[in-house]
């Protein structure tokens, strides 16, 4: 049991790091260490090396502006976003707090599916109203392939399936 938690304990800052890089470039130090601190306060950390790179992916597939970085929309991270006078660590906690809340709700519903296909529904579903052009349904194979590119995996249209599934 010791050796397994000490591999966990090796193995967790590595994926989280290639994530935190992958923001880093993208979007800068400043923006890390953002990113960071968002993945400290809202997902658990026996899973930030499995939905860390997920969240970074996020960013990437989603690619907003400054009050959109992460695709957020709701009252919530807007409110957060004007009291805090920032919209890159509201975007990015709300978003890991989405994605940990998503991943307990498909751990429950007996993990049907991949993860990241599963998230999607609720993230960014398609024929959604907000939705015009019908966009969303590019964002599972999109944050599939971030995911992928992220944690260097082989196969990214396959990321979220063979680490998050059962």
């Amino acid at each position: 049991m010791r050796t397994l938690l000490l591999l966990l304990a090796l193995a967790c800052p590595a994926l989280a790091d290639h994530a935190s890089d992958a923001i880093r470039a993208k979007d800068g130090e400043a923006a890390a260490a953002k990113f960071e601190d968002a993945i400290r306060a809202n997902v658990r950390a026996d899973l930030r090396a499995e939905l860390a790179p997920i969240v970074a992916a996020i960013r990437h597939a989603e690619n907003g502006k400054a009050w959109l970085e992460y695709g957020v929309l709701g009252a919530g991270v807007k409110r957060d976003m004007k009291r805090k006078g920032d919209t890159y660590r509201p975007q990015a906690g709300w978003c890991a707090a989405t994605v940990q809340k998503t991943y307990d709700r498909w751990v429950k519903a007996g993990k049907p599916g991949d993860f990241i296909t599963f998230l999607g529904k609720r993230y960014c579903p398609v024929g959604a109203d907000n939705d015009p052009n019908e966009l969303n349904r590019h964002w599972v194979k999109n944050v599939k392939h971030w995911t992928g590119r992220i944690t260097n995996e082989e196969h990214p249209k396959d990321a979220g399936r063979a680490r998050l599934s059962s």
